[in-house]
């Protein structure tokens, strides 16, 4: 009884972290939507460090090693560490967002969009998927699907260089018209 005790009182703690860690990156997302917003690039960074947390030593190991194998330029290591990943934690986006740019960066759009599509299942607000999405429609040639995942992360963070330079060249390709 006690063991059931304590088990419930340690899901309930991570629960209400996990509720805070939400409330916290929306309320950081919130502030990254401003285009005006000066010091973005801290914000954007806090994102990306709570999204890098599984809440699980051992995977955010295996996020990092597969991280440290990208720099690399080790990408069959980076996906072998990745797919560990996703199979021990499914539910964890960064996973999928991070076997993804593995997978484009040897060329391998399909499964990469395949791991995005993953990704945003589990964080449609995911703006580095989106923009990784816009990237490869766009070598794909489907110019109008990239404009639309551009500007989909535009509008959680529209700070991006890229993103805008992109957003304003598909528009005259896909509209004839400019932001």
């Amino acid at each position: 009884m006690i063991a059931v005790l304590t088990l419930l009182c340690v899901t309930s703690t991570v629960l209400t972290a996990t509720a805070q860690e939400t409330q916290r990156v929306e309320a950081l997302l919130e502030q990254l939507s401003d285009p005006e917003l000066d010091d973005w690039q801290s914000i954007e960074a806090r994102v990306i460090d709570v999204w890098s947390r599984s809440g699980s030593v051992a995977m955010d190991l295996l996020l990092q090693r597969g991280r440290d194998a990208m720099e690399a330029d080790d990408y069959q290591a980076a996906i072998e560490h990745f797919t560990a990943l996703t199979d021990h934690a499914p539910e964890f986006a960064e996973a999928w967002n991070m076997r993804a740019t593995a997978f484009y960066l040897i060329d391998e759009y399909g499964l990469s969009i395949e791991d995005i599509s993953r990704a945003l299942a589990l964080n449609p607000q995911h703006f580095g998927a989106l923009n990784g999405l816009g990237v490869i429609l766009e070598q794909i040639g489907d110019d109008e699907n990239a404009l639309t995942a551009y500007k989909e992360a535009y509008k959680i963070n529209p700070h991006r260089e890229n993103v805008i330079e992109a957003i304003e060249r598909l528009e005259m390709d896909v509209n004839g018209t400019s932001i």
